[in-house]
């Protein structure tokens, strides 16, 4: 099992991340997504390709994992896993069909779902929550 650490963000000196994953919500529930063939839940999110920066990988990534086609994605924190990725908060507007990628199901929820496909997704939600409390008060 690989150590996952947070870091925060500082915008002078982002390493370059390879992933960006999007703790969302929309309608005031947090969006989770299934990968077919599973039957355990995941944060939308994915590999940012080459070409892409951070906020086109998780707008392509956002879409293809929920339909989410207006949606607000600010940054969070930055990660590391094996290599480094940036943890963002995603504030969807508008969903469409879903596309037939490998997302099975979108599900909102009031709360973290208790089967989640990566332990790591615990450690992201609590993070993201924290700092939108923090932003509230």
């Amino acid at each position: 099992m690989f150590e996952v650490k947070l870091y925060e963000l500082d915008f002078n000196k982002i390493p370059e991340c390879t992933r960006v994953i999007c703790v969302s919500k929309y309608k005031d529930k947090w969006v989770f997504c299934k990968q077919k063939g599973k039957d355990t839940w995941e944060i939308p999110g994915g590999h940012i390709e080459k070409g892409e920066d951070w906020l086109t990988a998780g707008r392509r990534e956002m879409f293809e994992e929920t339909g989410a086609i207006d949606i607000e994605i600010v940054p969070i924190c930055l990660y590391s896993i094996s290599t480094y990725g940036l943890l963002c908060y995603a504030d969807i507007k508008e969903m469409a069909k879903l596309p037939d990628f490998e997302i099975g199901e979108v599900k909102l929820f009031d709360d973290l779902p208790t089967n989640l496909t990566y332990p790591s997704h615990k450690m992201f939600f609590e993070k993201v929550k924290e700092k939108l409390l923090n932003k509230i008060r």
